[in-house]
């Protein structure tokens, strides 16, 4: 399931939903060169989080393949800087494409209940959770960690909580047959995260390249936790009777 938009109007333009998109843009234009190799693997070296690094687990001099003819050689020193930065990078035009999708459709409402500045501190926090989840979960790994999809996570799992019952589009794909049907936040996303779960179950205590699914795991309870004490007052239920007096349902 791929979501398309939902049926959820906001109140207020996204400033930080569309700022947050722009940067993830910018790093991949001006930063790891629209994936050329070389940029995408310098910048891997440089600026992604390697758990193994960022705790000292490794030897300085340590080697890393991360793209044709490109070794990054770690020094084991601490870089916390990489917590942040890793957020805004990514592997891949889809990777890229489909993290800033996700967060343009679900973002909007998240930070209409909370106001941008309290949604920038949200979303961070939520991507700080989320490769903390991940190094926790396999704490000497020396595979470099890059992706917005844990803070992403999170505005899923703070939507899950706020809106269960708005419906999303959704695309469907069974084979050759491909069709688009509105289906709950809650089944949507539901869906999403049993996922995640799926896929790190049997990741645990492995190393590897792939999905940080721990990280999408911890960026998403992180949301569930806390949207609430990063809302404004009253911002849900004045969201509530928009959405009542746009459609006559209650979707809450």
């Amino acid at each position: 399931m791929f979501p398309l938009r939902d049926d959820n109007p906001t109140r207020h333009t996204p400033v930080a939903v569309i700022a947050i998109i722009a940067l993830n843009a910018l790093a991949w234009l001006s930063v790891q060169g629209m994936g050329a190799d070389y940029p995408l693997a310098e910048s891997l070296c440089l600026h992604s989080l390697v758990p193994a690094d960022l705790l000292g687990l490794i030897d300085p001099g340590h080697r890393v393949l991360v793209g044709p003819n490109l070794v990054c050689e770690l020094d084991g020193t601490s870089k916390p800087g990489t917590l942040v930065t890793s957020m805004f990078l990514h592997g891949g035009w889809f990777h890229l494409l489909g993290n800033l999708w996700f967060l343009w459709v679900f973002g909007d409402n998240i930070e209409d209940v909370m106001g941008p500045v309290r949604f920038t501190a949200f979303y961070l926090l939520c991507g700080l959770a989320a490769a903390l989840a991940q190094i926790l979960t396999d704490p000497a790994s020396d595979i470099p960690m890059v992706g917005a999809s844990g803070a992403i996570g999170g505005v899923m799992g703070a939507y899950a909580l706020l809106y269960p019952r708005a419906k999303v589009q959704t695309l469907i794909i069974l084979g050759f047959y491909i069709t688009t049907i509105g289906v709950p936040a809650f089944l949507m996303l539901g869906y999403w995260f049993l996922l995640q779960v799926l896929g790190g179950l049997p990741a645990l205590g492995t190393q590897g390249g792939g999905v940080a699914f721990w990280a999408h795991i911890g960026g998403f309870l992180a949301g569930l936790l806390l949207v609430l004490p990063f809302m404004r007052p009253n911002a849900r239920a004045a969201h509530r009777n928009r959405r009542r007096s746009s459609s006559g349902k209650r979707w809450f």
